[in-house]
């Protein structure tokens, strides 16, 4: 192994210690000290199944350059015909097999045209039979995250292949990485969907980019819960553009922890000292807001009094 002096970014150091994965971040630091990835296996004494578990969650983390995405289209996809799926199920005995997991999976038996769809993803998109299993548990698994109690359509199965394909997932490792990871965003996102008291309703396709984004900055609940207590306490309740450029300002400075933050807080802000103009960014009816945000409200004003 090469001598070399390695520097690690503020972000991509967060990034490594949120995924608290040992193996990940022995790889990052080998390849970052210019060291052959071939040989990494070798130099760090790992097996080959270790080395693509470590390299699928660097790419999922951003660390780790991945191969050009395939960007297949749907419309270029051949129309596979009881023939094609009648040959497939006598000629290749993986398939068949595959067929018979995806429906133990779901529940129920598939219709001819699911199963051409499913040769679809098998043959076009080039998904091999451990992926293809991965990503229906993956989308039944978000489904129940998302409270749905249906199962989910072979069509959007299909979709959500035609993403992997172009992530250029197509291992086991990088499909069981992806489907941990972003089950986890989930799971955050719900999180900050109940800290907001947002309940009844889901989050719109925004609101939920929105929080993904975040939470890709490297924000925990901590932060943006300080974000939205701020906004509450600036305009009388929750205000996503607001919120957004509160976190969009921290991240720009590389506030990232609530200590960062709270320290920037201290700092003289004559901003703060003037007195609010009526009408500008202020709540004065307090019957609109909500008991989540009256108490955010409360806890800014309980600090700022400390």
């Amino acid at each position: 192994m090469q001598e070399a002096g390695i520097t690690i970014s503020n972000s991509d150091l967060k990034r490594l210690l949120a995924c608290a994965n040992g193996d990940a971040a022995l790889l990052y630091l080998y390849l970052a000290a210019g060291n052959e990835p071939e040989l990494a296996g070798q130099a760090l004494r790992m097996p080959k199944t270790r080395i693509d578990l470590a390299t699928a969650s660097l790419r999922q983390l951003g660390l780790c350059a991945q191969e050009e995405p395939k960007h297949l289209a749907p419309a270029e996809a051949p129309s596979y015909t009881e023939e094609d799926v009648t040959r497939e199920y006598r000629t290749n005995p993986e398939f068949p097999s595959m067929v018979g997991e995806a429906q133990r999976r779901l529940g129920r038996l598939l219709s001819t045209e699911e199963i051409k769809i499913l040769l679809s993803i098998y043959r076009y998109l080039g998904l091999p039979p451990e992926v293809i299993s991965i990503l229906i548990n993956y989308c039944i698994q978000r489904g129940r995250g998302r409270g749905q109690t249906r199962m989910p359509s072979i069509r959007s199965i299909e979709k959500e292949a035609y993403r992997w394909a172009d992530l250029g997932i197509d291992t086991m490792e990088e499909a069981a990485v992806y489907m941990q990871s972003q089950l986890q965003v989930q799971a955050n996102v719900g999180k900050i969907q109940h800290m907001f008291g947002i309940e009844g309703r889901k989050l719109t396709p925004g609101e939920e980019k929105l929080i993904s984004t975040w939470l890709s900055w490297g924000f925990g609940e901590r932060e943006i819960q300080k974000a939205y207590e701020k906004t509450c306490m600036n305009t009388g309740g929750l205000k996503w553009p607001y919120l957004n450029s509160i976190l969009k300002s921290w991240h720009e400075q590389g506030l990232l922890t609530l200590e960062k933050i709270e320290a920037g807080d201290r700092m003289p802000e004559k901003a703060a000292r003037s007195p609010a103009k009526p009408g500008y960014n202020v709540q004065h009816h307090d019957d609109d807001l909500s008991d989540i945000q009256r108490a955010a409200i409360r806890r800014m004003l309980q600090n700022g009094e400390g």
